[in-house]
């Protein structure tokens, strides 16, 4: 049988996602492969893997919060909204022309809390099926809604000014489905100048951090994380014993148990440590939501 848990990889520039789904797949000799959330075939960084009976899991990791590191180029709008794309307006983003720091600061503070983003015109969102960026590319005019999401932490870091042209190597904290790319292009925009990315990087998903991650070369001496460990990285661990353990498997309710939850979910732990699956309130009772396999757990 493969390897089964949660693995981190750290994903180089100039694949997809699925790219990296199908060389673990091959590491691992399975078909049952999946992520928690693309990255962009330009960005790198944390890819959250589910392998075998592990993938129930990305369910509840793929809405965590996320950290990512970027790097902004006010003074240039692209088609892409990053570096792929092609040039369409260019304006002088230098700090004499209005573009000085308490200009950028109040840009950024507009961008940060809870704000309403309309995603980039080539994200993955599926339109009628197809995603945006297959409509772009066949050269329809794609129009996405807007959408509430939380900007908790929008810093810069650095910035270097050259020929007109302001580069802010900026750390964003933020909800999923937060497009760093459309705060980039906001951020220009509210500027009157125009930005795009030129670097995107993932950093962590949760409590899951790029540092434990394995990079691609490093695949076939991986040992993913298992179950019980990652589910307690995104949500609070309730202890079972063995008995509610086994009736919990058999789809049987811990009756009047509810003030035990430590949260809205949590994940059941068995004595030995194994993940029984992740447990909900239902009415006075606690139930699981979902199972793992117990040859998987």
């Amino acid at each position: 049988m493969a390897a089964h848990g949660i693995l981190l990889v750290d994903k180089p520039g100039g694949l997809t996602s699925h790219d990296v789904v199908a060389r673990v797949r091959r590491a691992f000799g399975t078909r049952r492969v999946g992520h928690a959330g693309t990255l962009d075939p330009a960005a790198t960084g944390l890819l959250v893997i589910g392998i075998e009976g592990a993938t129930r899991l990305l369910t509840y990791i793929v809405g965590a919060d996320k950290t990512y590191t970027a790097t902004i180029r006010l003074g240039a709008r692209t088609s892409t909204d990053d570096a792929e794309g092609d040039v369409i307006a260019t304006a002088d983003a230098s700090d004499w022309a209005g573009v000085d720091d308490a200009a950028v600061r109040g840009g950024i503070r507009a961008l940060t809390g809870a704000i309403s983003q309309v995603p980039s015109s080539v994200s993955a969102i599926r339109i009628d099926g197809r995603r945006a960026y297959d409509l772009v590319r066949a050269g329809e005019t794609v129009e996405l809604a807007s959408r509430q999401v939380t900007v908790s932490r929008f810093d810069v870091l650095a910035q270097r000014r050259e020929g007109g042209f302001l580069d802010l190597d900026v750390v964003v904290d933020c909800s999923s489905g937060t497009y760093i790319r459309a705060l980039g292009r906001d951020l220009g925009d509210a500027l009157g100048v125009g930005g795009h990315l030129t670097a995107l990087r993932r950093t962590r998903v949760g409590g899951f951090e790029v540092s434990d991650a394995v990079t691609l070369d490093a695949l076939e001496t991986a040992v993913p994380l298992p179950p019980a460990d990652a589910a307690t990285r995104v949500m609070p661990a309730l202890h079972v014993s063995a008995e509610e353990a086994r009736a919990l498997r058999h789809g049987q309710r811990l009756v009047g148990q509810r003030d035990r939850m430590p949260g809205a979910e949590a994940a059941g732990i068995d004595p030995d440590g194994v993940l029984v699956g992740v447990l909900e309130v239902r009415g006075h009772d606690i139930k699981s939501a979902m199972n793992m396999p117990e040859a998987q757990s």
